[in-house]
């Protein structure tokens, strides 16, 4: 048998290569790393994530036409039965159930819901809970390991994983309604899954996912935990939102040092202003496309969070400074906030 021909034999005669044996020594213990963190993080959460089936009354011609059914997902978040999950899963609801991963189903309450961020507080009988930890959207990094849950059935968990493909988008949601502090990520979000939590690789929740954002077709949207805890714990005291709005849409930008410097900047990022409502507070102050503010009403804002935590009801309509930075400029314009419209 010649050379070629014993080659041939051998080749044939050696065991199938295996996915882990694929490729430079060391590819394998780094899949199994990749796949031991979605299952850690799926195991740890999952248990936590419930199915939400709803019903919705329907009239036709100004006359109930009866009910139709809905579903999506949540996840207790506190251990005396209060569960996350999205606003437009469930608002004006008739009839709300929450079904668990262990077969329970038990009636839901709907304790408040704000379709200005898509999210919505729920509470069930606080009996044998599992609680999802709640991490910090701010601390995200482009191209980190996300997992997003969700419990479309009430039976079980479905599982997808992906990075985190961006971070401070602001959206439009499917009401026309602005969304900030988006994160976006190459997990799909598979149909019943809104609602359902959005977790690192540790297993701790960084967002909630949402499919009421226009683009979202086969990639995941999540509104940060940030956000979320803010929101609700506002829906959890008063059952609604009573927030001020100045008019801007924006997103998070880290600030160049030499602005820093120069303008005597203690933080590190601010608000870039994508968009200004027409005769708004913010086009009435004269802020612009562009701008980035770092301060309002004494405070420093270092993203969309903060705004959302300053444009308190108590400062409605109370004239205050914010602080932007156009160009190599530093402004102080005054600006009252207005009352947002109830949702």
């Amino acid at each position: 048998m010649n050379a070629a021909l014993q080659l041939l034999a051998d080749e044939a005669a050696a065991p199938p290569a295996t996915e882990l044996d694929a490729g430079p020594a060391g590819e394998g213990e780094l899949l199994d790393a990749y796949s031991r963190a979605v299952t850690g993080a799926a195991e740890r959460v999952g248990p936590a994530v419930v199915s939400v089936e709803v019903r919705h009354r329907v009239e036709r011609r100004g006359r109930s036409a009866g009910e139709v059914p809905g579903n999506g997902s949540g996840f207790v978040f506190t251990p005396d039965g209060f569960v996350l999950t999205n606003s437009h899963v469930v608002h004006e609801a008739t009839r709300i159930e929450a079904a668990f991963a262990d077969g329970r189903r038990v009636r839901a309450e709907l304790v408040g819901d704000d379709a200005g961020t898509d999210l919505a507080v729920l509470r069930v009988p606080a009996v044998s809970l599992t609680v999802a930890e709640l991490g910090d959207s701010r601390a995200l990094r482009v191209g980190q390991l996300v997992v997003a849950i969700g419990n479309p059935l009430g039976f079980q968990s479905t599982v997808t994983a992906g990075v985190v493909s961006a971070l401070g988008r602001s959206f439009r949601s499917v009401g026309g309604r602005l969304i900030d502090d988006v994160i976006q990520t190459d997990a799909a979000l598979n149909p019943g899954n809104s609602g359902g939590p959005l977790v690192d690789s540790r297993g701790r929740v960084v967002g909630v996912n949402t499919a009421v954002i226009l683009p979202a077709q086969g990639i995941c949207f999540a509104v940060g935990v940030n956000t979320a805890k803010v929101v609700t714990g506002q829906l959890i005291r008063h059952g609604k939102i009573r927030r001020g709005r100045i008019g801007v849409a924006g997103q998070h930008v880290p600030l160049l040092r030499l602005a820093q410097r120069a303008h005597g900047i203690g933080t590190k990022s601010g608000v870039l202003v994508t968009g200004v409502e027409p005769d708004g507070p913010a086009a009435r102050a004269g802020l612009a496309t562009g701008d980035i503010i770092v301060a309002f009403d004494g405070s420093a804002v270092t993203g969309v969070d903060d705004l959302h935590r300053l444009l308190t009801a108590d400062r409605i309509g109370v004239p205050a400074t914010i602080v932007v930075l156009r160009g190599a400029e530093r402004l102080e314009l005054p600006i009252a906030s207005v009352e947002s419209p109830a949702s």
